[in-house]
């Protein structure tokens, strides 16, 4: 039996902890624990065991074993392990990401008083009496300068430390000697009811504390800092199964006596007989029917109550039309890859929009199954998930899984657990469902593989995509990344043989590619003398297309109603006051509560932070009452359309209308069922989505990318162009899509209308290579953050002559930096950053290593520096 293991805990440092293990504790790599961590109880994973515990090992046993049997095979901590060198993530903080499975734990707070904090109420009682408290309580509450002697009176004016503190408090708010602004009498006795109901010495629950005194989170923050009081946290094993109470009926109306039954309870004795036989009590609730009722017919033997596990709805939308059989190409590439099934292999399947794609991913997977072979299927976005998780219904029925963030930890965690049993073999979901821990791997699928939402912008910043062909490395499965418009590094992967490439040149039904016609917004603009959101050739084709009974997208890159506020006067742009972003003007819905008395039409919203106001009468610099609303999001494009087509059913996808999945599902059905003929939206709407009635694309404001400081900028503006012309033409009848720009010679412009990937790859690479840029480099984002703007600059200062030093500056590595972060501030942290380039891989992390364990001799927190290999964003 090992005397200790290794865990690996969800904290910001990289290393492990060694525990002992108590006789009895069959503690096991790959399997859950509970452990002691300073006042906390967490949850870590085994990553090792030894019969013999270290020399200087301080004995800190296991609380508890949580698992019989390890949950993560070793290959998927083969993969973590890669995951944290190659990302250069704390291994705990991956293992977290891997295991979905919060909700099977209860995480408790408890606060307890410390032996500082009975001091102090001890001294406000005497305080109260005579004043009297002793120097050394003084000292180690405000510790100092020592002063005065033992026993003597405190500050020579009989105030207890409580009052004390409180001055303190006031003066570091401003006020001068403690004069000026008066101190509320409540605050001092908050902090001493707080002191009082701890005063026991037991733990109390955060909710139970709060409801006994009152007191805030805030509050107790504060007497923590203060070192009054502990804070603590337990974590216990729950049941996280989802249930669900049914009403069952046991005697029907007949058996029981119509006439000695109200009326009432006759209505529930008929649901149920309607119904079956049960109903859940959800449902009773939403019919209105009684619970007091419900309990009588219950007491009277009429109706039992049963609780069951509550069943799983995967919704979707369901097909519009039965599939079709598979054209010679797409059973070529399905050739392909089911002959390279049972080994590892990578592919790339660049198939044009429309070619079929799906429809491959699906059949390679009913081939995987027919194998005995498990398959995940990753998409970018939940919004793509309805559709693919309708298609994977219709196909593969209850063995299908589902894993996102829109599900409830609850749901989260049933599905992982119908996975991991091998109940469902076809995995589905976003950039997370790479771990889905699917017995005996076969086939793994990454649709619009170019996608930047499957790199993740927090701690493991991996990017799903690489993590799923290292996945089937390891697994010896077949990795497919398909898309229209791959990412570069992907299309130099499959030159360099890394990847195999499969081509899918044509639509299916050999259905034409739509037109594209391209509207110069300069001549635009000197033809009519006003500048407008819609040209006239894009109205003109808008009401050609809804005349026809057919349907049309507008794709507006932007959300809210405009994207900023300007001062015509100074040139003052307002900002969010936690950000250093410009705020952007959303029309509100009236009765909307936002964070300030906002009147309807008149509100500014952060997308960084959330943060809200109103739109001032005066601009707060100069006074001036020239405020300039500047740009066009998605929701003004909304209304200038129902402006210009009264008639139209217009709807909008953007993150203000899709809130959830089921937003999401119930716009999209309403959009395949024709309800909505008109819909304009953010890039929520360029890929994935397969209407057939999507006659006209129109293209709105998106080459506004192009001036971002981000090398990226033209790829992203392609693929994107590129993406939503592909949503026309789907169906029966050709497409056509009008591409607005004020840049009509720019070669990713051009590459787009004319469809051209190829073309597009080969100069955009050639300016890569020039410039030492991915995919001819391997590229790090080191972000350094604090709250205090001194310390962010002199962290980021300190990092910068690290590699400036001659003697440790890293071969083949290239600084640019440290500089301020192109948003500078966020959430009221101030961002300074460096980015590194290599040519080798091994060069890049070994530096990145060295200036981390540099940091670290430093005094720089690891928490305030931020790595980001192979960055999508550089903001």
């Amino acid at each position: 039996m090992p005397a200790c293991c290794e865990v690996a805990l969800p904290v910001p440092l990289d290393r492990t902890f060694t525990y002992a293990v108590r006789d009895g504790q069959a503690a096991q790599r790959g399997a859950r624990v509970i452990v002691p961590f300073r006042n906390e109880k967490l949850i870590g994973v085994v990553t090792g065991l030894s019969e013999q515990a270290p020399a200087d090992f301080e004995v800190r046993y296991l609380e508890a074993v949580l698992d019989e049997e390890p949950l993560l095979s070793e290959q998927l901590l083969g993969l973590a392990e890669w995951i944290a060198h190659y990302y250069l993530a704390p291994l705990g903080e991956v293992l977290r990401a891997m295991l979905p499975l919060t909700a099977e734990v209860r995480r408790t707070v408890y606060y307890r008083i410390t032996d500082l904090g009975r001091d102090v109420l001890a001294s406000a009682v005497d305080g109260g009496n005579d004043g009297l408290v002793s120097q050394a309580v003084v000292n180690r509450a405000f510790p100092g300068p020592k002063t005065g002697t033992r026993g003597a009176r405190h500050s020579g004016d009989g105030r207890s430390l409580l009052s004390r503190s409180s001055e303190k408090r006031r003066r570091k708010d401003g006020a001068p000697n403690g004069r000026g602004r008066a101190l509320p009498a409540e605050e001092q006795n908050l902090d001493r009811q707080v002191l009082a109901r701890l005063a026991s010495g037991e733990p109390v629950k955060v909710s139970t504390l709060r409801t006994a005194t009152s007191a805030s989170l805030q509050a107790l923050a504060s007497l923590v800092r203060r070192k009054w009081i502990a804070r603590e946290t337990l974590a216990a094993e729950r049941d996280a199964r989802r249930m669900e109470r049914f009403a069952v009926l046991i005697v029907d109306q007949a058996r029981a006596g119509v006439s000695v039954l109200t009326q009432k309870q006759r209505a529930i004795l008929s649901q149920l007989a309607a119904s079956s036989g049960e109903m859940p009590l959800a449902q009773m609730r939403q019919r209105g029917l009684s619970s007091s009722t419900l309990q009588t017919l219950v007491r009277r033997g009429l109706v039992r109550i049963e609780e069951r596990a509550a069943a799983f709805h995967l919704g979707g939308l369901a097909p519009a039309t039965a599939p079709t059989q598979l054209n010679a190409a797409q059973n070529a590439a399905l050739a392909t890859l089911t002959d390279s099934l049972g080994s590892f292999r990578a592919f790339l399947l660049h198939g044009v929009t429309g070619s079929g794609k799906t429809a491959v991913y699906l059949a390679a997977m009913q081939r995987a199954l027919d194998r005995g072979f498990s398959s995940i299927l990753l998409v970018p976005e939940i919004g793509l998930t309805p559709q693919m998780v309708g298609l994977l219904d219709q196909a593969f029925g209850a063995r299908v899984a589902l894993l996102h963030s829109a599900l409830t930890p609850e749901e989260r965690s049933e599905q992982w657990r119908r996975i991991r049993s091998g109940e469902a073999p076809i995995v589905v979901g976003t950039r997370s469902a790479v771990f889905a821990p699917a017995p005996k791997l076969g086939l793994i699928l990454v649709d619009e593989e170019q996608d930047q939402s499957y790199k993740q912008e927090e701690t493991p910043r991996y990017n799903a995509r690489d993590v799923a062909v290292m996945r089937a490395k390891l697994a010896g499965a077949v990795a497919v990344l398909g898309s229209a418009t791959p990412s570069l590094e992907s299309w130099q992967n499959a030159a360099r043989g890394k990847y195999a490439r499969i081509e899918l040149r044509e639509r299916v039904m050999n259905r034409p590619l739509p037109e594209v016609e391209l509207v110069d917004m300069r001549r635009e603009f000197r033809e009519t003398g006003h500048e407008h959101l819609f040209s006239r050739s894009l109205i003109e084709q808008t009401k050609a297309t809804l005349e026809r009974g057919e349907q049309a997208l507008i794709l507006l890159n932007r959300r809210g109603y405009s994207f900023a506020v300007i001062c015509r006067a100074c040139g003052e742009k307002l900002e969010c006051r936690n950000c250093a972003i410009a705020l952007t003007h959303h029309k509100s819905a009236l009765g909307t509560a936002d964070a300030e008395p906002a009147r309807a039409g008149q509100r500014l919203e952060c997308h960084y932070c959330g943060y809200k106001r109103t739109v001032p009468a005066r601009c707060p610099k100069c006074d001036s009452e020239h405020l300039y609303y500047l740009g066009a999001g998605s929701q003004q494009g909304e209304e200038r359309l129902a402006e210009i087509f009264p008639g139209a059913r217009i709807g909008r996808m953007d993150r203000d209308t899709v809130r959830g999945r089921h937003d999401l599902e119930r716009l999209l059905a309403r959009l395949h069922a024709g309800e909505i003929n008109l819909l304009v939206g953010t890039q929520m709407i360029a890929k994935g989505h397969d209407i057939h009635g999507v006659t006209l694309v129109g293209v709105v404001g998106c080459d506004h990318a192009l001036s971002l400081p981000d090398f990226r900028a033209a790829e992203r503006v392609f693929q994107l162009i590129a993406q939503v012309s592909g949503r026309a033409g789907r169906g029966e009848l050709p497409g056509r899509v009008v591409v607005q720009t004020y840049y009509p010679d720019h070669y990713a412009i051009e590459a787009a209308v004319q469809q051209d990937y190829a073309a597009f790859a080969e100069r955009e690479l050639k300016y890569r290579r020039w410039m030492h840029y991915p995919p001819f480099a391997a590229l790090a984002n080191v972000l350094v953050q604090s709250a205090k703007l001194e310390e962010a600059a002199g962290w980021s200062s300190i990092l910068g002559k690290y590699f400036l030093q001659n003697q440790t500056a890293p071969e083949g590595v290239r600084v640019l930096g440290p500089c301020t972060a192109p948003i500078a501030r966020i959430k009221n942290v101030y961002r300074f950053h460096l980015i590194l380039k290599s040519a080798s891989r091994r060069a890049l992390n070994a530096a990145l290593r060295g200036m981390l364990a540099h940091a670290e001799e430093a005094g720089v927190p690891r928490r305030n520096v931020v790595v980001d290999v192979d960055p999508m964003r550089l903001m």
